[in-house]
């Protein structure tokens, strides 16, 4: 939360007695990266919190080795993570990193290329031996060999340091070893002013049953801290004031994070339990973990033996009266497939959220990918609409969970949520929504048999929610086609045309329960940048910086898929140009060129990464032709 410290006991830091000077910047993107066993994730979550404690406008995002014990020292091994920090509002985790932390020769190499010119190293130099050097491929020492020129190095002795700080406590060296990550974090810590105190309270909270350790990793944080601060060799440090933020209570959340807490509390709007089915899937397995927190706000979570169990034990929860929910990847989608056809044919509230990555087939497991919305909007058999929506950022999570809650229950009818990887494990700042500004949308259960049947319908098109049991309710739903009204297994071509007609134009109807597309830049602008999903930030980003540079150029973020807001196709159709960003090879450009008769350019990458701001404003400048 985005609140003072009451610990004023502690030993912390209040300010530098060195000679460096602080320079103030706006902004700075640093990596830690080594080994899977570097504790790198670690570092940058602890970081991170500390960041968005002080009320820093920042976006984060985990890199994990796709290998299962990649072999240590290797590049397949390496593990990063990145914080993007600003004063003002932040979009990306930023195209190019300000510093590099390199825990070993492997993760140099393999983090380089995104280094910035000038750009900040911080090497562990006792990791740099001749073992490690051959298995990152280097020929030589890039330390000594003079390959950096160009970039600010700084040799640290990370592992001595580490064991010199720890030579007291007598601790096993595999032990003490472990704590090396803490030296840099609190190296990183002095070089952007920051105090500490964050992270020792969240060891005691930690390792509360093992002081031993709240001990080393202490002794090793201050160590670090203290390095910085009295060998000199840092000329300057670095402070990035807090961001003007909106006032509130703020938390960091990534988004998976976000899900999870989307469905709880649209439930509890709701009024109904929260039941998840899932299989655990990277990069969606998260949302199983934080909703097993939930029990006490009527919460069941259900890990299933595969992907068609999980979404099965959805569907029948949501029978039985709570919210089914499933979570998952693409390959996971593939397999529930025929399950969610079964959902539309009964007309029961379903969320699935796909958390999207690489593939096709396990692809890459840890990296990102929007390859999956043709998937989500025509991959069933049959005539099978589901509505489609597409969070943006993590926080944005929360917000497009809870609409595809509102939906389902309303429109009774599954709801696909597409995140991805990027945005699912990445983290920002969130301002925690009070559970009155949610929107409104109890449930009320069919409990009167008079002119009851399973398919009469609302001004909805929605077919009544019956919880099984309820006397004179009795009904029939499922898989094969039903007869108008009365739920009747039926055959009958002219009924079957009827009921495709109708499942069609209550998905059609939710156009007109959803916002209008908000377009966001240059109101006197001939181009218009098209996002969605976790391109969201990047076209923001580089939309903005073109605005400054005197471009007429105009940005509009798509988070409703299917139906599209009603206004789409006239906002598009406005535009001389629409550039369409996508991590795909062009899937909704294809769904816009069929949809409005326009030819969108396309600008589109499948390399497991996030699309970079600087790439779209270098295609909106050969647009303008500037």
């Amino acid at each position: 939360m985005n609140e003072k410290s009451n610990n004023e006991s502690k030993e912390v830091p209040e300010g530098s007695n060195g000679k460096a000077q602080i320079k103030s910047i706006a902004d700075v993107t640093i990596r830690f990266a080594g080994d899977s066993g570097d504790g790198m994730q670690l570092t940058g979550t602890q970081f991170s919190d500390a960041i968005a404690a002080e009320g820093i406008d920042m976006g984060t995002i985990p890199d994990y080795p796709a290998d299962i014990r990649a072999p240590a020292g290797s590049l397949y091994g390496v593990s990063g993570y990145t914080i993007h920090f600003s004063s003002h509002d932040v979009h990306t985790i930023g195209d190019q990193v300000d510093v590099l932390v390199a825990m070993n020769p492997a993760a140099l190499k393999v983090n380089l290329k995104d280094l910035k010119k000038n750009g900040i190293i911080i090497a562990n130099e006792d990791a740099f031996d001749k073992k490690n050097l051959d298995l990152a491929g280097f020929k030589e020492n890039p330390l000594e060999d003079g390959s950096l020129e160009g970039y600010n190095v700084y040799d640290l002795p990370i592992t001595k340091s580490t064991l010199e700080a720890l030579k007291e406590m007598n601790l096993p060296q595999k032990t003490a070893l472990k704590c090396k990550n803490f030296f840099a974090l609190g190296v990183v810590y002095w070089l952007y002013n920051k105090r500490f105190d964050f992270t020792l309270n969240w060891l005691e909270e930690k390792f509360a049953k093992s002081p031993e350790l709240i001990e080393a990793n202490s002794r090793v944080l201050k160590a670090g801290y203290y390095y910085g601060e009295t060998t000199e060799i840092f000329t300057s440090r670095f402070e990035v004031k807090p961001a003007d933020l909106p006032s509130g209570v703020y938390r960091n959340i990534n988004g998976n994070e976000a899900v999870a807490l989307g469905l709880v509390a649209g439930a509890a709007k709701c009024g109904i339990p929260l039941f998840l089915g899932s299989y655990p899937i990277t990069p969606a397995s998260e949302i199983m973990q934080n909703l097993s927190k939930y029990k006490k706000y009527g919460v069941k979570m259900f890990q299933a033996e595969d992907e068609i169990a999980g979404i099965c034990t959805a569907i029948g929860a949501s029978f039985s009266g709570s919210l089914g929910a499933t979570s998952t990847s693409g390959p996971g989608m593939a397999l529930k497939t025929e399950a969610i056809g079964l959902a539309v044919m009964a007309e029961l509230p379903l969320v699935i959220i796909n958390v999207q990555r690489g593939g096709p087939s396990t692809g890459l497991p840890t990296k990102t990918e929007q390859a999956d919305l043709l998937q989500a909007m025509y991959g069933r058999n049959g005539e099978c609409p589901v509505p489609v929506l597409a969070a943006s950022s993590p926080s944005d999570c929360f917000i497009m969970t809870v609409e595809a809650v509102r939906l389902a229950v309303k429109y009774m009818t599954p709801v696909i949520v597409l995140s991805d990887g990027y945005i699912a494990q990445g983290a920002e700042p969130w301002k925690v929504v009070k559970f009155k500004d949610l929107p409104e949308m109890k449930v009320v259960f069919r409990t009167n048999p008079d002119g009851f049947f399973p398919y009469t319908r609302n001004e909805f098109l929605s077919r009544p929610w019956v919880k099984p049991g309820t006397k004179g309710l009795e009904h029939r739903i499922g898989g094969l086609e039903k007869q108008n009204v009365t739920g009747n297994v039926s055959y009958e071509p002219e009924n079957h045309q009827m009921m495709v007609d109708i499942r069609a134009k209550k998905i059609k109807r939710i156009e007109n329960d959803i916002p209008e597309l908000e377009v966001q830049g240059d109101k006197d602008a001939e181009l218009l940048v098209l996002g969605w999903g976790s391109t969201g930030g990047a076209v923001a980003t580089a939309v903005e910086n073109q605005i400054a540079k005197g471009r007429k150029v105009a940005f509009a973020i798509l988070k409703y898929m299917f139906p599209m807001p009603k206004n789409t196709g006239r906002i598009l159709k406005h535009y001389k140009h629409i550039l369409l960003p996508e991590v795909n090879s062009g899937q909704l450009n294809k769904i816009i060129r069929a949809e409005f008769l326009i030819e969108p350019v396309s600008l589109t990458e499948v390399k497991g990464l996030p699309l970079k701001a600087l790439k779209i404003e270098h295609k909106i400048e050969e647009i303008l032709k500037v």
